[in-house]
Parts: structure tokens; sequence; C-alpha cells
């Protein structure tokens, strides 16, 4: 931690400067769930049998590991990617990270619209007139219709 003194020293580029972890942790997420699936899917599964048939055993069906307990994995990677890019895409329309340019503030996913005020429910009658209802029309009946030819 830099004190008072070193502090006032740093440049902007310097006070501006992220952790590398704070950085990288959303694609390394990405990354390290890639290298996962590649793993249990593809190279696990060669290396199982290649091992199974140089050991001159019957060769077997690999078992992903990350299948194991109804998919947990994959549904908890996926909560985490989803919730760090919607994270991320959120801090871009803030204007973070983006050099400096600011994005334009238009509501997203999730931000509430601004409610305009309504009026008091207790308050003396106003003079404007009311709104015309439109009619109710009758449900439909087939006697109103015209005879078929």
């Amino acid at each position: 931690m830099a004190t008072a003194e070193e502090y006032e020293k740093m440049s902007a580029a310097e006070k501006k400067k992220e952790d590398w972890m704070n950085s990288k942790w959303r694609p390394m997420m990405g990354w390290l769930y890639m290298a996962t699936c590649t793993f249990d899917f593809v190279i696990f599964p060669i290396l199982w049998s290649l091992l199974q048939s140089a050991m001159g055993h019957q060769v077997t069906q690999w078992q992903p590991l990350t299948l194991q307990g109804a998919g947990l994995y994959h549904i908890a990677m996926g909560a985490v990617l989803g919730l760090a890019a919607f994270g991320r895409t959120q801090e871009k329309l803030a204007g973070a990270n983006n050099g400096g340019l600011s994005a334009p503030a238009t509501p997203s996913f999730g931000t509430p619209k601004p409610v305009a005020p309504s009026t008091p429910s207790f308050s003396a009658p106003s003079a404007t007139p009311a709104v015309a209802r439109p009619s109710v029309t009758k449900p439909f009946d087939s006697d109103d219709m015209p005879p078929r030819d």
C-alpha cells in the first residue's frame, strides 16, 4: 500500500491502474471453464480408452467428472460467467474503462424506469374534464349475424 506522499507522486495512469487479478478474473473464469470442458469431454475420454486398451482391459465409456452430481458444475459456471458478463456490460454502459469515453446513459436490462410522481389521492377534485371511457360492447352472439346464402 502506498503512503500518502507516494500516492501524491504517482501519475494519473498509475492511480487508475487496476490490480491484475481484478482486471483479469472474468476472462480467467472463461478460460478455466473452457479448459475444464476440453479435458473432461475430449482429452480424458481419449486417454481413458487408450489406457484401457494398452492394459488389455475391455474398453469402457468415460464418465465425465463435471456431469457428476447432476451437472452442478456447469450450472454454477454458467451462473458465474453470466453474471460476470452482465456486470461488465453494466460497467461499460456506466463508462468504466472505455478509454475515457463515456457511453450514453441509457436504461438497460434490470434498471427500473423512473416513474412520474402521481397526484395525491387525498387532494381536492381537479377541474380537468373526465376522460371518456370506451363503450362496452356486448359479447358475440350468433343471432346478430346475417343469414348465410
